[in-house]
């Protein structure tokens, strides 16, 4: 595989020119895929999804184990990580999305799983409806914004970045886990193949909506390497940025900090 050049400011879905109409292409998307999200998820990465979340919330518990803690999960969609982080810790946790049938699903899975217990369990999960490059949060508001598979939909990245940051503390994190590119090679070969010819007409066929399972594929491979997006991070103003590659470089978590 050759060396990626740098991708676009922000994504941008076959057909569209400008940011606004990438924002609008990507919300009517995922709000026609809600009802299969779930399910093709789990499916499409053989439960694997499951595991990256668990291991987010794990490298994140100094955090959530914070009583005082606030935690944004951004482009949250139907709920999973802001659900795990909130199992794994003590922090209060509330999620945002701009797709309000995402929204529905999250809501339901918080009071499908606080009823599954004897014992009474916490409160729906508070969300917002609300697009990642324009939070209606305060500036300062957070100690911790994560991300899971949404970074790479917005349709400007470094606005997204700024934005997190401002809504961020002082000294607050943030992390994103997307999925990446693994280097070139025999698994990077089956992957690209996987992802480019199976994957997407598994995920047409059961979701009903092909082109955002073609779509899926053409904008890993448009987003940043995982250099390039912690290079954007550095440059933004975040300190102590790091990223993790796991299951042989499929998927990227970054982890930055917000300055003092």
């Amino acid at each position: 595989m050759a060396e990626a050049a740098a991708p676009a400011k922000g994504t941008r879905p076959e057909g569209v020119t400008s940011e606004a109409d990438a924002s609008k292409k990507i919300r009517e998307m995922f709000t026609e895929i809600a009802p299969s999200y779930d399910a093709l998820n789990h499916l499409l990465s053989m439960q694997i999804d499951r595991v990256w979340r668990a291991r987010v919330a794990r490298r994140l518990r100094p955090i959530l184990a914070r009583p005082d803690a606030l935690v944004l999960d951004l482009c949250c969609g139907t709920g999973d990580l802001a659900l795990a982080l909130r199992k794994s810790g003590k922090a209060h946790v509330v999620g945002a999305d701009f797709a309000h049938t995402m929204l529905v699903r999250a809501r339901a899975k918080s009071i499908i799983g606080s009823s599954h217990s004897r014992m009474p369990g916490p409160p729906p999960l508070p969300l917002f409806e609300a697009d990642a490059l324009g939070l209606p949060f305060a500036d300062a508001s957070f100690d911790l914004v994560t991300t899971a598979f949404g970074f790479r939909n917005l349709a400007n990245y470094e606005v997204g970045l700024r934005e997190i940051q401002r809504v961020l503390k002082p000294g607050g994190t943030v992390a994103i886990l997307e999925f990446t590119e693994p280097p070139r090679g025999p698994f990077g070969a089956l992957f690209n193949w996987y992802f480019r010819s199976v994957l997407s007409r598994i995920g047409g066929a059961l979701s009903g909506h092909r082109t955002a399972y073609t779509y899926l594929p053409k904008s890993v491979s448009r987003f940043f390497r995982p250099a390039q997006l912690a290079s954007l991070m550095t440059d933004i103003g975040y300190q102590a940025v790091d990223f993790r590659e796991w299951t042989l470089g499929t998927v990227a978590l970054h982890t930055g900090v917000k300055s003092n």
